[in-house]
């Protein structure tokens, strides 16, 4: 159940992002691969803080929307691809902030949570490695950057790839392998250790400070900024990623829902051989078939969301969720496009960049033929198991 509260932080939300942020999709303050800069960025801040919708979901005291009404809200800041950016529900920062404030010390909330929370940083999850390298992927397992002990500090080394943010942000969350397993460590950015190697262009462009490749050399960070414990750093990732992922599903239905919107629009004031597209059965099957997916994902996420809230990881549900829902989102950003025929592949609307977020979008945390080789080995383990009962 979504309570009052939710509902009206969500409808402030909506009316900010279409009121507010929507007029700023052609602000020229880009960097090299279309992403906005933090200028961009800092000022919607500055209004989303007064109209009192800067990371609506998390309150005051502390306290957190629940994961059904954190949906709510996240799709509709979705509604624009700086939406998430402006009131501070985006990538990596939502799930770091997740994070921190289920596992980190209250010295780590005081110094590295609290400016995430209030929006004064951005923050950046250093755990992929390059592919070339045979470091760790979709396979965490395969991580090669290493930390040991010396005297009091951790010293980290290693190469990450497609941190996103990683260029502008001021906190960071690096993963690392010692003798007892894999462990997390907060470090203040910019650090001399940590050397931004290359940012690539992608085929998104929505995400400040892109997705670079980092060396990290002889990194040193005092042991009292640990997460948690040593070895437990997998732990801590399953603890952050079924949220994560399932946020990444919020925030692009609320895009997908804004290019039905455009392409419905569209497809309404456009005639060609001698009616309205939309009285064509080829347009309109393709816009209702958009309506059908939109509301089978909606309720993915929703039933996931409700999961996630029992206090279950929600690992299993997740998997379905994201592949489900990336999947028909991708259908619908795909048909908006077809829909509006050359229109749908200039920047003229946002269609064509949110056909771009979303097609990147079936990649991150997990391509769907991970998760669904994750789901056949539980098919198989339950098979097992009911042979053997």
């Amino acid at each position: 159940m979504i309570s009052s509260r939710a509902l009206e932080i969500g409808e402030r939300v909506e009316r900010f992002v279409r009121d507010v942020v929507i007029p700023y999709e052609t602000d020229p303050r880009r960097d090299h691969h279309g992403a906005p800069l933090d200028e961009l960025v800092d000022e919607m801040r500055d209004k989303a803080r007064a109209a009192g919708v800067l990371t609506p979901h998390i309150f005051p005291d502390g306290g957190h929307l629940t994961q059904l009404e954190t949906a709510y809200v996240l799709q509709k800041s979705g509604l624009s691809p700086l939406g998430p950016l402006a009131v501070n529900t985006m990538a990596p920062d939502e799930g770091n902030m997740y994070l921190l404030g289920k596992v980190g010390s209250a010295e780590i909330k005081e110094r590295f949570l609290k400016p995430l929370v209030e929006g004064r940083a951005r923050s950046a999850f250093f755990m992929t490695e390059p592919a070339l390298e045979g470091g760790a992927g979709s396979d965490p397992s395969m991580m090669q950057t290493t930390c040991r002990m010396d005297g009091n500090h951790w010293v980290i080394n290693g190469r990450k790839a497609f941190i996103t943010g990683a260029e502008g942000a001021k906190v960071g969350i690096v993963m690392a392998k010692a003798e007892q397993g894999a462990c997390m460590f907060l470090v203040d950015l910019p650090n001399p250790a940590i050397r931004i190697e290359h940012v690539p262009n992608t085929i998104d462009s929505s995400m400040p400070g892109g997705h670079a490749t980092v060396v990290i050399e002889n990194l040193r960070v005092p042991a009292d900024q640990m997460l948690g414990e040593a070895g437990e750093g997998f732990k801590y990732a399953q603890i952050r990623l079924s949220p994560a992922r399932l946020s990444h599903c919020m925030r692009w239905h609320g895009c997908c829902e804004r290019a039905h919107e455009i392409a419905s629009d569209y497809a309404n004031r456009r005639s060609a051989f001698g009616k309205q597209l939309i009285d064509h059965e080829g347009v309109g099957f393709m816009l209702a078939e958009n309506l059908i997916d939109l509301k089978q994902a909606e309720l993915m996420i929703r039933w996931c969301a409700q999961v996630l809230d029992t206090g279950s990881l929600g690992t299993v549900e997740s998997s379905m969720t994201k592949v489900a829902v990336s999947e028909a989102l991708m259908r619908i950003a795909d048909r908006c496009v077809q829909v509006m025929g050359g229109m749908g592949v200039t920047d003229h609307t946002i269609v064509e960049q949110i056909f771009r977020e979303v097609r990147a979008f079936r990649i991150y945390d997990g391509p769907t033929e991970v998760h669904k080789w994750s789901l056949a080995k539980k098919i198989k383990r339950d098979w097992k198991a009911a042979q053997t009962g």
